[in-house]
């Protein structure tokens, strides 16, 4: 809910509304990285390339049309994301596509914590940039919950094992601070989730 309101902020929104349903887009395959890899500074393509922690769900059982009171039993585990985004793409093209499926702007880890190890609709989360804490809040604080996303997505949409759902971000992330905070190569942005561990990676240094 945070995170919807720094961003009206950075558009002069002074009265936001929260959204009545959640909003979905993808991030291509070849986006993904593991820990410890490296994420490109895309120079010469964003200007803005920012960080966003993110509770990431592992599907574990295939289905459609799952209701909100079955989603967690379609859940193999959990894991950390770090949806890196493009912001300036993302507003230019009018949709999220683009800023967020650069190459090698998805990494996710270190491990997958099984489902029922781990109460991950209240649990801390935290980013930080070269050691400077940035994020810092709880997956209770979500708008939509795991169970409503799964149900939402899953509407007329089969989700199959090995599919991964990365959920939304805490407030904190570089380009709503003042002054913005994007990152720059060498950068090392290291991911938090109690419960599940940590997962660090840096911007390729030119």
């Amino acid at each position: 809910m945070d995170h919807v309101a720094e961003g009206d902020r950075t558009r002069g929104i002074t009265n936001p509304e929260l959204p009545k349903f959640p909003q979905f887009f993808t991030k291509a395959p070849d986006t993904v990285i593991a820990p410890d890899d490296w994420i490109p500074p895309h120079t010469g393509t964003t200007q803005w390339l920012d960080y966003e922690v993110e509770l990431a769900v592992v599907i574990g059982t295939t289905g459609a049309d799952i209701s909100r009171e079955d989603a967690l039993g379609h859940v193999f585990g959990w894991t950390i994301g770090n949806d890196v985004t493009g912001r300036d793409l993302q507003r230019r093209y009018g949709q999220w596509f683009k800023g967020k499926s650069l190459d090698r702007s998805c990494p996710l880890g270190p491990w997958i914590v099984p489902a029922d190890e781990l109460d991950a609709l209240n649990t801390g989360i935290r980013c930080f940039v070269n050691g400077e804490k940035r994020q810092d809040s709880n997956t209770s604080k979500m708008i939509f919950d795991v169970r409503e996303i799964i149900h939402q997505l899953s509407i007329g949409f089969t989700l199959n094992p090995g599919d991964v759902i990365i959920s939304g971000t805490p407030e904190g992330v570089g380009y709503a601070m003042v002054p913005p905070q994007t990152l720059k190569p060498g950068d090392v942005i290291r991911c938090e989730i109690d419960g599940i561990g940590t997962l660090t990676n840096t911007v390729q240094a030119a």
